[in-house]
């Protein structure tokens, strides 16, 4: 394990108030920053005050999009010690977005020790209240000073942290979602199964006319037909249709949710069945008019489980359980959210312990 060499800040920021938090609006003291060439692969770990980055404006990242990153939360626990949540999974995935535009991988137990040394550092940040945490963000982008399409050879990683509050202004009641009919965030074999900033650049002109006409987000479908349920801007989807959830499939343009797979395990330890198959947004929008549609709610790091009160599509719209908080959207959000703060036992092994003295 490489040594890692820590600079503090001599200029400490005020700690907002957890009523003032926010998503993404305020960053601790410190960040970790890791670099890599040719010749040293990744090399020279360290922890630095937070701060502006130089770069020349030819750096390959600003013109060819060669960058990735991940979003992971830390948790003020009950004993007051810091709980990471699946972050093992999360730079699993970091690395898989990193094949995909050609980054080199990174070792999972170097950047987790990092990470955690950068808690220890900045753990009087994690705010304590109920419904926030730290969101960590990790990223790489390509450094070298070139204008030519091809890989970078040079790279900077990055580990920045917020604490944060509520990602929506619902906070945990139901949102509206509006169904994209024109535009189309991704297609298979191209780039919307990892988190890479065009995959998200993609979806900004539906999420911004959506938020113009009063909803929250946007509700994609396949590049192909139009017509199959795929996820929504922010999180995965999964319905609840005559007492079955289901989700749709990882099919090459969905990412691969954390909290996704974490929903996916917990309901089969309740012995609820999940199907993963491909499911129209005219069967979902025709159970809604009949009643069989139960439930619908969205599965991701920054909301956990988002009940979804109203879907619309088109011309035609439908309200969930009569626009409230599902039995068993509520009772998911309480199990996730549980574990997170160690108020719930973590039987999977999901949570890792940073201790804090004093």
């Amino acid at each position: 394990m490489a040594n890692i060499s820590v600079n503090l800040s001599k200029n400490r920021k005020q700690i907002p108030a957890s009523d003032a938090l926010g998503f993404g609006v305020h960053f601790t003291d410190h960040m970790l920053v890791m670099d890599y060439n040719l010749e040293q692969g990744w090399h020279d770990i360290r922890i630095e005050p937070y701060g502006p980055v130089q770069f020349e404006p030819s750096m390959m990242a600003l013109h060819y999009g060669q960058a990735i990153f991940e979003g992971m939360k830390a948790f003020r626990a009950a004993d007051g010690n810091i709980n990471l949540f699946r972050a093992r999974d999360h730079f699993r995935r970091f690395n898989n977005s990193a094949r995909r535009v050609c980054i080199p991988e990174i070792d999972v137990e170097e950047l987790l020790a990092g990470l955690k040394k950068l808690l220890e550092i900045d753990n009087a940040w994690v705010p304590s209240a109920l419904g926030t945490a730290l969101y960590i963000r990790p990223f790489i982008f390509a450094t070298d000073q070139f204008l030519g399409v091809r890989p970078s050879h040079t790279y900077k990683l990055m580990i920045i942290l917020s604490p944060v509050g509520a990602y929506y202004a619902e906070g945990f009641n139901p949102v509206k979602i509006m169904v994209e009919d024109q535009f189309v965030r991704a297609v298979r074999g191209g780039i919307g199964e990892i988190k890479t900033p065009g995959n998200y650049a993609a979806s900004l002109l539906a999420a911004v006319r959506a938020k113009e006409k009063g909803f929250t987000q946007v509700l994609w479908l396949d590049a192909h037909e139009l017509k199959w349920l795929e996820e929504v801007g922010t999180m995965n989807i999964m319905v609840k249709i005559d007492d079955q959830v289901i989700t749709p499939p990882l099919n090459g343009s969905i990412l691969p949710g954390v909290t996704r797979d974490s929903t996916i395990k917990i309901l089969e330890q309740w012995h609820i069945p999940v199907l993963e198959k491909q499911i129209s947004i005219d069967e979902v929008m025709q159970a809604g008019k009949n009643g069989r549609l139960q439930e619908m709610f969205g599965t991701g790091t920054a909301a956990v489980i988002s009940p979804v009160g109203s879907i619309h599509y088109k011309e035609d719209s439908a309200v969930i359980n009569h626009g409230v908080v599902g039995e068993l959207s509520q009772k998911l959000f309480n199990e996730i959210t549980g574990i997170q703060y160690g108020t719930r036992a973590d039987t999977n092994n999901w949570i890792d312990t940073i201790k804090v003295s004093g």
